[in-house]
């Protein structure tokens, strides 16, 4: 946006949308708005004024700078606009949320005019986004004698920001919405086809329900006949928020049911109230945490258990559940923030105190959890300047230590990693401690979001705590469409002026990357007792631990280098047998899913927990098949356990990626890839000398449960079937069903296959191959009766295997190969049957710009079977996302069909698909 009459046009372009003018962001813009308010006779004068006052974007952005220095004009009367009074104008910049704002602040309160000084400290005194270079202003004038600076800083310590807010409501009055029968994806409140507009919240805001109209308006109804009251989102008989983090799901809840953040600041609202009968997915409910909102755990349909305790099941065998009280849309619920029950009148429904914990408390009050952070961090460094001690103003870090009680390996990397807590105490899980990060990972669909957020928290560099960030481009690989091309470079530049590795150049010097982020960051994380944050929920690392975050929570973990998060309980996952040759460890990742639910009588133990996987002698690449999948798995993130000598391999390989990434010209001014490879260099070094042995648990910790996975049960490819066609439509879409390739009886229709996203790896690209020359030798050609899309997930795969040859041998099959010289425009509608070549990167998984025809079955290695990801129903027909292994996936496009084990065993005869056997190594430490 250059000048106000192109912004003239894009008003009237979104009237026809049904949208308000966009929130400036912009220091041109703005700038000739300020100039059409300074010329009282200018024709545009009221409506710029109108949108210099509530439409501009505070922070960082360059509109935010010039909005500041006009504001301070205005205090100091060098500038007069009579309906902007010095009174009003700092009002305006207590709304701004840091950066320019507290410059403007600081250089007034500090100034020689005590009338001024002192209206903006009474301002300062609100504010928390202030970093060490503001702090250190003040303590220079502190030290120098000046009394505001004084003033400013015991109530600092004080920290009267967090103090002086009002109290949250004892009682909150809700009126329940239910969105959905079963586990609700998030891509239901934020579809993933929207991901362009994230960062345009109220236009983004139209896509919730998947543009869902007659919902829409059912919720607009509920709002305006209890206008009084906050609608409570719900999943009933399922799980909130699966799938993933989805930071623009929860500003949408917001924007729809919460409250306005400020009157100046337009589309940011805070606090939403969601729940599910089986809770929130857990990545999702630090989301909901993030906006100071309520995420509640229901329990209102239970299991029903005969007089011997065990589950009663109705004829498939599913468990039989009975309502324990209802929340159909329109009951009328009290949360109470004080006995933490939610009430239906005077009736006592449940206790939901884990919604509202101390610290959770602080979210709510304060608006949501950055507040809380910065505002811990602001006390902190007051209290340092003033040499006082930190009063105990915020609730306590939960310590829970057991005596005599060995450590899981989480429990091991938070006690490594833990900031301020008690010196010398071992904490065991349910303690909540604020981390020190290593490595943070931006996606490119919630990157713009991401950036926003570090602009609003007035962050400008990334923390120096931080080993390494990154700043993928493939979520937006497969079609560099206008969209893509009006966004991605905005947000690499921000990335890479922040401080991030960033996959496309802004200056243009190397190769656009586009690989899959998990991948990438399965690279950088170069320790096994690394932390790492990644703005997706399959951020799962093979090595160290690592948790899918919001776009909000990563944009914390740049700016701080910090997170804040309880230390979860752990189940452990062992193996015994062994894998028949012709299984591919696919199959074991979705094997392992289905005896979990046998062994457990249907309850998830996985879900909210870390899984503890003792792979043992998979290198990092095969292992991370296993970890990434623990998100379909509900589990909070996972841990693989490895020998020495296999995470040495692994290192080495993550090495020789760096480097690669080193001698394109991606490393930056502060070398953080080098230092990675020095890092991985001294982790290599204490493996090979017995200085400090690979991550392992203690033989005496303790676990919520132990799965033992039996390889010798594993007898044929399993297939995750989201059941589209139950009659019980909680069971629909659920990554719970498992089903083996015999179920379908060689007569399933097959209309796409696809084999990319992270759940794949080069030796997934070499089996493809093979299977194609084996086929070709064994009936004179290829024919496919399905199409078959091939998005490798890295180049490094692409490049190994062009040096290897089996590339050529993709290519000869192909009918289509992804050139970069020239990246494809516009999304495929429509599929020959061929084999596809696409760019690497997310592909048919992300389902924002490639998808599959409506109504298709398709068979992909992918990770998502959620309604609409990949395939949208027709007309006539529910759209199917069946997941499965790499040869599974090529023979049911070969054949159009699901294969007969006879077929399948025949196609993969002697190719090796996963040399994979349970140690025969103590994986713990005595």
């Amino acid at each position: 946006m250059n000048t106000y009459k192109d912004y003239l046009k894009e008003i009237e372009d979104r009237k026809v949308l049904g949208l308000h003018p966009k929130p400036i962001d912009g220091a041109e813009l703005l700038s000739d708005i300020i100039t059409q308010i300074i010329d009282v006779n200018n024709e545009f004068r009221a409506e710029s004024l109108n949108f210099f006052i509530y439409n501009v974007l505070p922070g960082t952005t360059s509109a935010a700078g010039v909005k500041a220095k006009f504001l301070k004009e205005i205090i100091l009367g060098e500038a007069v606009v009579k309906e902007i009074t010095p009174a009003f104008a700092f009002e305006q910049l207590s709304h701004m949320k840091g950066g320019p704002s507290i410059e403007v602040l600081l250089d007034l309160a500090l100034g020689n005019d005590v009338a001024i000084a002192t209206e903006a400290a009474k301002v300062l005194k609100t504010q928390v986004f202030l970093y060490e270079a503001d702090m250190a202003l003040l303590e220079n004038a502190f030290k120098a004698g000046n009394t505001i600076a004084k003033e400013l800083l015991e109530s600092y310590a004080k920290a009267e920001f967090f103090t002086k807010l009002p109290e949250v409501d004892e009682e909150i009055e809700i009126v329940t919405f239910v969105a959905g029968v079963g586990d609700i994806s998030t891509d239901l409140l934020s579809p993933g086809a929207d991901a362009h507009s994230r960062s345009d919240r109220e236009l983004h805001g139209q896509c919730m329900f998947e543009h869902n109209k007659d919902m829409q308006n059912q919720l607009l109804a509920l709002k305006e006949q209890h206008p009084d009251k906050r609608v409570m989102l719900i999943a009933e008989k399922g799980t909130m928020g699966v799938g993933s983090s989805r930071m623009s799901g929860v500003n949408n809840v917001a924007l729809w049911t919460g409250v306005p953040f400020s009157k100046y600041v337009p589309f940011i609202n805070f606090a939403p109230v969601i729940a599910g009968t089986n809770g929130i997915a857990p990545i999702f409910l630090t989301t909901v945490g993030v906006t100071g909102g309520i995420g509640i755990d229901l329990k209102n349909w239970e299991k029903q258990k005969d007089a011997d305790g065990n589950t009663v099941v109705d004829a498939d065998g599913e468990p039989v559940l009975k309502q324990t009280y209802s929340v159909e849309t329109g009951t009328v619920l009290t949360i109470n923030t004080k006995t933490k029950k939610l009430y239906n009148g005077d009736k006592e429904l449940k206790d939901i105190s884990a919604a509202l914990t101390p610290p959770k408390m602080e979210f709510i009050k304060a608006g949501g959890s950055y507040a809380v952070v910065f505002g811990k961090k602001l006390q902190t460094l007051a209290c340092k300047i003033l040499e006082v001690e930190i009063p105990q103003v915020y609730a306590t870090s939960k310590e829970v230590s057991i005596d005599g009680q060995g450590l899981t390996a989480v429990e091991k990397i938070f006690n490594k990693n833990a900031v301020g807590t008690t010196p010398g105490k071992t904490l065991h899980a349910g303690s909540n401690v604020r981390v020190e990060v290593n490595i943070v990972g931006s996606q490119d669909t919630t990157g713009l979001m991401t950036s926003q957020e570090l602009e609003m928290m007035a962050a400008t560099i990334i923390s120096p705590i931080v080993d390494a960030g990154y700043q993928s481009g493939c979520h937006t690989a497969s079609v560099w469409d206008d969209k893509s091309k009006a966004n991605i470079p905005r947000l690499m530049t921000f990335m890479n002026d922040f401080g991030l590795i960033t996959a496309r150049d802004p200056k243009g010097k190397y190769h656009a990357m586009t690989d899959v982020i998990h991948k990438v960051l399965n690279d950088l994380a170069v320790d096994d007792w690394d932390i790492i944050i990644g703005g997706d929920s399959h951020t799962r690392m093979s090595k160290g631990v690592a948790f899918g975050a919001d776009s909000g929570t990563v944009a914390l973990a740049l700016a701080t280098g910090e997170a804040t998060m309880p230390i979860p309980e752990s189940v452990k996952v062992t193996f015994k047998g062994e894998m028949k040759s012709f299984m591919d460890f696919r199959d074991v990742v979705h094997a392992t899913q289905e005896q979990m639910l046998n062994q457990f009588g249907g309850d998830n133990v996985f879900q909210g927990r870390i899984i503890e996987v003792h792979l043992g002698t998979l290198t990092a690449d095969q292992a991370f098949t296993f970890t990434d999948w623990t998100a379909e798995m509900k589990a909070k993130a996972s841990i693989c356990i490895s020998e020495e000598d296999t995470l040495i391999e692994s290192l080495e390989i993550a090495k020789g990626r760096i480097q690669i990434m080193i001698d394109k010209g991606m490393d930056n001014e502060k070398q953080m890839l080098k230092g990675l490879v020095e890092k991985a260099n001294a982790r290599i070094e204490e493996l090979k000398s017995g200085a400090k042995p690979a991550l392992k648990p203690d033989a005496d910790a303790n676990y919520f449960a132990e799965v033992v996975v039996d390889l010798d049960e594993i007898a044929e490819p399993m297939i995750a079937d989201p059941d589209v066609n139950n009659e019980d439509v909680s069971k629909r879409y659920t990554h719970d069903n498992i089903r083996p390739l015999s179920y379908y009886g060689g007569t399933k229709k097959v209309d796409l296959g696809f084999i990319g996203s992270c759940m794949i790896h080069k030796g997934d690209m070499q089996i493809l191959a093979q299977m194609l020359k084996n086929i070709e030798a064994q009936h004179g050609k290829v024919e496919f009766n399905a199409p078959l899309v091939v998005a490798p997930p890295t180049y490094n795969i692409v490049d190994e295997l062009k040096a290897e040859g089996d590339w050529d041998i993709l290519v000869k099959y192909s009918g289509f190969e992804f050139d970069d010289n020239a990246p494809k425009g516009l999304a495929r509608t429509k599929y020959e049957n061929m084999l596809y070549l696409e760019r690497p990167g997310c592909n048919l998984c992300m389902g924002n710009q490639e998808k599959a025809e409506p109504g298709d079955t398709v068979m992909a290695t992918s990770t998502r079977l959620f309604q609409g990801r990949v395939v949208k129903d027709s007309g006539e027909k529910k759209g199917e996302s069946l997941l499965s292994s790499t040869p599974v996936v090529v023979l049911s496009t070969i054949l159009g069909r699901t294969p007969t084990m006879a077929e399948y065993e025949a196609a993969v005869d002697g190719i090796v698909l996963t040399s994979f056997k349970p140690s025969k190594k103590k994986l713990v430490l005595a």
